[in-house]
């Protein structure tokens, strides 16, 4: 394996481990507040998200530099 991705915190990070991770840290009030898209802000749920983020390259963008802030937030990175 090559060290292109040894500082790259998405690596490995699976879109759902991300996703919980989110709904965790800001609810998905604050998830939504944040990012305002439908599948946060009404009757949000893991496998709506996904569904949509999978197939939203725009909507699962602001979701992965919302998940960075997050982790610098947090200390993580």
């Amino acid at each position: 394996m090559t060290d292109t991705q040894k500082n790259n915190p998405l690596h490995g990070v699976t879109l759902e481990k991300l996703l919980n991770e989110l709904v965790d840290f800001y609810g998905w009030q604050g998830l939504g507040d944040r990012i305002d898209i439908r599948c946060f802000n009404h009757d949000p749920s893991i496998a709506s998200s996904l569904k949509f983020l999978r197939r939203t390259p725009w909507a699962r963008e602001r979701v992965e530099m919302l998940y960075l802030d997050m982790l610098r937030v947090a200390g993580r990175i």
